[in-house]
């Protein structure tokens, strides 16, 4: 941890990004998967720094509607987002088995998401994500900038503050592409086999105690 970073706590979202953007561009990229967080997260981000670097995940078994919102989004900011992708469905079965997923959800995770973003933080100073406190007790304490020890950078959370009213009211108010399965109650919105309609991240991995797919799940050091 060589940098020292003011406290920013009580800065606004824009605040924090622009920071980031100032010390950290272009070795900074925001981690996108394309749920109402991230519309509100490009939005304010490509204002700043329209050359900023975006990423997602892509698991193989995201929603339609998931791909789709990705089109719409590449073609409103003139981007394209960088893709990191995990083992196909067939390379999977063949060294894990069938319906790993339902099996051990948590090794899917770290095969499909977990190795795929640390390929993607490799060689960045900082990553910016749309978590929330509000999502779930596991981000309750999340700050709007930490230390991520797990993979040795900055971790901006600029919405950490926000509430879901604040953000569909960012999103109607800009007239932002979002993720229609949000309008089906999908609160939060991961691959087909493991998420179900709920609020907050009740729809994940239903059925059983896991809450995090293993991306958000270091305790933070903050400066």
């Amino acid at each position: 941890m060589t940098t020292t970073i003011p406290d920013l706590e009580s800065g606004s979202a824009k605040d924090v990004l622009a920071f980031a953007v100032e010390h950290h561009h272009p070795s900074l990229a925001l981690a996108c998967s394309f749920q109402k967080e991230e519309a509100v997260m490009l939005d304010l981000l490509m204002a700043i720094e329209p050359s900023a670097r975006v990423f997602a995940l892509d698991t193989s078994v995201l929603f339609p509607q998931t791909y789709a919102t990705w089109e719409l989004v590449e073609k409103r900011y003139g981007i394209k987002v960088e893709v990191f992708e995990g083992p196909s469905l067939a390379e999977q079965a063949t060294t894990h088995g069938d319906e790993l997923w339902a099996r051990d959800p948590q090794a899917c995770c770290a095969i499909r998401k977990v190795e795929p973003l640390g390929r993607a933080l490799s060689g960045l100073d900082a990553w910016i994500t749309g978590l929330r406190r509000e999502q779930s007790p596991t981000r309750a304490n999340a700050r709007k900038v930490e230390w991520d020890q797990a993979h040795d950078l900055w971790k901006f959370n600029p919405l950490a503050d926000w509430t879901e009213e604040q953000v569909w009211e960012y999103i109607a108010a800009n007239d932002l592409p979002y993720n229609p399965l949000h309008d089906e109650g999908y609160s939060s919105i991961g691959c087909t086999h493991c998420t179900q309609p709920g609020s907050g991240r009740e729809g994940r991995w239903a059925g059983n105690d896991k809450t995090e797919c293993g991306l958000h799940i270091d305790a933070p050091q903050t400066q």
